[in-house]
C-alpha cells in the first residue's frame, strides 16, 4: 500500500477493549484520582502564590512541579475517560500528536526539574549562609526555564522524527494514549533510528538527572553526618525528605517499567504505564504536605479565608 495522509484518518486506541468491565472500573478509579490530582496540585499552587512564607526557591520549584503534573495528566486523562465509556475509541491525528508531544514534554521536564530541586536542597543544607545569595530569584527563574526548555526540545525532536515516518494503513495503537513508541511502531519502514533517538533521550533525561540527584544527596548526607546534635541532623533531613520520597516514587516506578521482564499479557504492561502516569502526580502534593508545618499553616489560612477577608 502507498503512503497515507494521516491527517485525514483517525487512530484507534485499543486500551483494554477486550476487558469492558475492567474499563468501567478504571473509569471510576481514574476519575477519582484525576480529581485528587487537580485538587492537590491546584491547592499547592494557590498556597505558594498567596503565602509570603512560601515565597522561597523550594516552593517556587514545587509550584512548577504541581503545574507540570496538572498539564501532564490533563493531556491524556480526560480523553481516556471518554474512551473507557464509549464504543468508538478513536482520536484524530492532530489530537494524537498534541497529546504525545505535551505528555513527553512534561515527562522530560519533570526529570530535569527534580534534579534542579535536588541542587536547591544541596545549597540549602551544605551552604546555608550563602543560600539566599546563591538561590536568588533570577537563578531560580533561569533554572525553571531551562527545565521547561530542555523538556520541550526533547519532545519536539522526537515528535517531529515520528511524524516524518511513512505509514501504510495500520492505525491501531496498542495503548490507552498516544504513546510515542507505540506510535512509531505503526510505520511501514525501519524505525531503528527512532528507537535509538528515543532510547538516547530516555538515557539523557532519566539517568543524567538521576546521577546529579545522587551526587547532590551524597554531599548532603556527608554534611548532615558532620552535624553534632541529633536534633540538627533530624531538622536537616526533614528539609529534603519530601523531595527524596518524590524521587524514589518517580524513578522507582520508571525503573520498574523498563527493567521488569516483558509480560506475556500486554494488558499488564499498559496498566503499569497507567499507574506511572496517574499515581505519581497524585502522590506529589500529598508527600510535600505531610508533616510540613509551613504548608499546614498556609492551608489553615486558606481555609479560614485569611487572604480573602483581610483588609
Amino acid at each position: 500500500m502507498g503512503r497515507i495522509n494521516w491527517t485525514e484518518i483517525e487512530f484507534i486506541l485499543q486500551g483494554l477493549s477486550e476487558y469492558p468491565r475492567a474499563e468501567k472500573f478504571l473509569f471510576v478509579m481514574c476519575l477519582v484520582m484525576y480529581l485528587v490530582i487537580l485538587l492537590g496540585n491546584g491547592t499547592l499552587i494557590i498556597l505558594t502564590l498567596l503565602d509570603p512564607r512560601l515565597h522561597t526557591p523550594m516552593y517556587f520549584f514545587l509550584g512548577n512541579l504541581s503545574f507540570l503534573d496538572i498539564w501532564y495528566t490533563s493531556s491524556f486523562i480526560p480523553s481516556m475517560l471518554i474512551h473507557f465509556l464509549s464504543e468508538k475509541k478513536t482520536i484524530s491525528f492532530t489530537r494524537c500528536v498534541v497529546q504525545m508531544s505535551v505528555s513527553y514534554t512534561m515527562g522530560s521536564t519533570e526529570c530535569v526539574l527534580l534534579a534542579v530541586m535536588a541542587y536547591d536542597r544541596y545549597v540549602a543544607i551544605c551552604n546555608p549562609l550563602r543560600y539566599p545569595i546563591i538561590m536568588g530569584k533570577a537563578l531560580c527563574i533561569q533554572m525553571a526555564a531551562l527545565s521547561w526548555g530542555l523538556g520541550f526540545l526533547n519532545s519536539l525532536t522526537e515528535t517531529v522524527l515520528a511524524m516524518r515516518l511513512p505509514f501504510c494503513g495500520k492505525n491501531v495503537i496498542n495503548h490507552f494514549v498516544c504513546e510515542i513508541l507505540a506510535f512509531v511502531k505503526l510505520a511501514c519502514t525501519d524505525i531503528s533510528l527512532n528507537e535509538i533517538i528515543i532510547m538516547l533521550g530516555n538515557v539523557i533525561f532519566l539517568f543524567s538527572p538521576l546521577l546529579l540527584i545522587c551526587i547532590s544527596y551524597i554531599f548532603i548526607l556527608s554534611t548532615v553526618l558532620r552535624i553534632n546534635s541529633a536534633e540538627g541532623r533530624k531538622k536537616a533531613f526533614s528539609t529534603c525528605s519530601a523531595h527524596m520520597t518524590v524521587v524514589i516514587v518517580f524513578y522507582g516506578t520508571i525503573l520498574f517499567m523498563y527493567m521488569k521482564p516483558k509480560s506475556k499479557d500486554s494488558a499488564f504492561d499498559k496498566l503499569i504505564a497507567l499507574f506511572y502516569g496517574i499515581v505519581t502526580p497524585m502522590l506529589n502534593p500529598v508527600i510535600y504536605s505531610l508533616r510540613n508545618t509551613e504548608v499546614h499553616g498556609a492551608m489553615r489560612k486558606l481555609m479560614s479565608g485569611h487572604w480573602f477577608w483581610r483588609k
